[in-house]
């Protein structure tokens, strides 16, 4: 019997296309940059590559250490004194970015079942973004933080996926073991690889990303209803 699961967000219990996503809120952190003489093109492209950073993070520091650090080598220092204004962006403006998300009710119930059921839950999200940018996310999918045993920012952990060991991660802090766990998420590259580690996987396919067009029918897969289905399975 499974004692956790764990959950992708953005795809998964949020609704949404990535790139509409990422696109429009970026347009709302340009706008609230721009005043304080950020170059719109210079901004975006500095912060993909704070991204990568955090991407290539081996665990020797934070993903917000290694995004800011980044950060400041291509904007320069004064990005550091700005940082209050980048903390007010995720805490106001950011919240906007909720229009280019769905919703599914299917999403909370399923979190829901599965804390009653005495099943651990955890939200394994792509830890690139602040804790208050997460919390707002989460809120957004009809859950509370305090729905999640744990929940993954770039403040509390310093790898990210595709990495194996962001997952690996995740296990040594809530001392689980691998066949005890089952991972939800919706891309292909960056979820199902908790599979290498020995983590049941199921790919939900509703917001599906396959970037390298892989066979998906090796994976459990499909909507609530079938993860539902594959849950109870898993719990006999």
């Amino acid at each position: 019997m499974i004692k956790a699961v764990l959950f992708d967000l953005d795809g998964t219990l949020l609704p949404m296309d990535q790139d509409e996503f990422t696109n429009g809120y970026f347009k709302f952190l340009v706008k609230k940059l721009a005043p304080h003489g950020y170059e719109p093109e210079a901004l975006i492209k500095a912060i993909w590559h704070g991204t990568a950073a955090m991407v290539k993070n081996d665990g020797s520091r934070t993903n917000e250490e290694a995004f800011w650090a980044d950060f400041a080598n291509t904007c320069g220092e004064r990005v550091m004194s700005d940082a209050p204004i980048f903390e007010e962006f995720y805490a106001v403006e950011f919240l906007n970015a909720k229009s280019f998300c769905g919703y599914d009710e299917n999403a909370a119930k399923t979190v829901r079942f599965l804390k009653d059921a005495g099943i651990r839950i955890v939200l394994a999200t792509n830890p690139i973004f602040p804790d208050v940018a997460t919390r707002a996310r989460i809120g957004w999918a009809g859950l509370e933080p305090e729905d999640f045993e744990f929940y993954t920012t770039y403040e509390t952990i310093g790898c990210c996926k595709p990495n194996p060991e962001y997952y690996a991660e995740i296990l040594r802090r809530l001392e689980l073991e691998p066949q005890d766990c089952v991972m939800v998420g919706n891309d292909v590259g960056e979820d199902m690889i908790a599979e290498k580690l020995g983590i049941r996987v199921f790919l939900l396919t509703d917001c599906l990303i396959n970037k390298a067009n892989e066979d998906i029918s090796r994976f459990a897969h499909g909507g609530y209803a079938e993860l539902m289905d594959y849950l109870k399975k898993e719990m006999e």
